[in-house]
């Protein structure tokens, strides 16, 4: 299959799934009713025998995939990330991970990046509910080359996997197709000594677009991918700790995620300083992509003037304030907008 390097992975998803369906007559796609938005339309219109439309209905959703499963199928779940992570998560740990039937749950729409849905329809905690299941894999591909080779790699997977898609096209991290996909192996996108920043999903090649701004300023700073958090690459963790300081960014909450998973794996296997970047203890916004990326510290220009002012000592800068409904007061006699 053909692959524009910056497409997006949600389209990504819809075409790779096409694929396989010509060799893989086990193949379904169910839907929650949001196949425009995440393109599982794709299917629909290129296999509509493969398509099935569940509505608006999650957890009957994720209830009538493990049937499937438990047939003989490979069923892939297609809705918001954060509608199979929260909404449909009991029928997801009972049905799914508990039996360890070969669905997939394929979260779109993750991370901040969601084209103005705002804190209701952002996962910004999903890694860290998922990594926590007994039995789940946890994928987060880079950019459209790592997805299509997730997808394939999911695609056999005996277990069920939840596989991290975003929205929108990001920068290929990625010069081809990776060789040999493997999740439990992390890439080293470059080499460093001042520091090892550790990222996933699309968010490492902002970071990596950050090393390059640091190289400028004399930082050598190396950018280590990780293409799941569950398995993950411990022995490549281990040895980013060899710069002596590690900091971890991700378009997620810290409470969880991969920075917790950095921290819990180099406190057992290699003690070392790790300072921990994404979301504080709060919910997402809406806005546009840029601005939610700075207001959080995630933008390459916000992560290497942070590590910038990590490495002289100075303290971290807050996250600007983002423009919200919350401080708004009702219009006489109407409601605030």
């Amino acid at each position: 299959m053909s692959v524009a390097p910056d497409e997006a992975q949600r389209v990504v998803f819809g075409r790779t799934l096409v694929e396989r369906m010509e060799t893989d007559p086990r193949i379904l796609l169910l839907d929650g009713d949001l196949a425009n938005s995440t393109r599982a339309d794709i299917v629909a219109l290129e296999r509509p025998d493969r398509f099935l439309e569940m509505g608006i209905a999650e957890q009957n959703l994720v209830g009538v995939a493990a049937g499937l499963a438990a047939m003989g199928y490979r069923p892939w779940v297609s809705t918001f990330a954060v509608f199979v992570v929260k909404r449909a998560l009991d029928q997801v740990r009972m049905q799914v991970a508990q039996t360890r039937l070969p669905v997939r749950l394929a979260g779109g729409y993750s991370g901040l990046l969601t084209g103005f849905t705002g804190k209701t329809h952002q996962a910004v905690e999903d890694l860290a509910v998922m990594r926590a299941m007994p039995g789940m894999t946890v994928l987060a591909p880079a950019d459209a080359w790592e997805c299509v080779a997730a997808i394939h790699w999911a695609a056999e997977h005996p277990g069920p996997v939840y596989l991290r898609l975003a929205r929108d096209p990001v920068p290929p991290v990625f010069a081809s197709p990776p060789a040999g996909y493997d999740p439990s192996r992390a890439t080293w996108l470059r080499r460093g000594r001042d520091l090892a920043l550790v990222s996933t999903g699309t968010q490492s090649g902002r970071v990596l677009r950050a090393a390059g701004l640091l190289a400028a300023h004399g930082v050598e700073a190396g950018v280590l991918h990780l293409p799941a958090l569950k398995p993950f690459a411990r022995e490549a963790l281990l040895e980013a700790a060899g710069c002596g300081l590690v900091v971890t960014v991700e378009e997620h909450t810290v409470l969880g995620g991969l920075g917790s998973l950095v921290a819990e794996t180099l406190a057992d296997g290699r003690p070392t300083r790790v300072v921990r970047w994404g979301l504080p203890d709060v919910f997402g916004e809406s806005g546009p992509n840029a601005a939610l990326l700075d207001a959080f510290g995630l933008s390459a220009e916000r992560v290497a003037e942070r590590v910038r002012r990590l490495l002289r000592g100075q303290p971290d800068l807050p996250c600007p304030a983002i423009p919200t409904l919350d401080g708004l007061q009702p219009a006489p006699g109407g409601n605030a907008p």
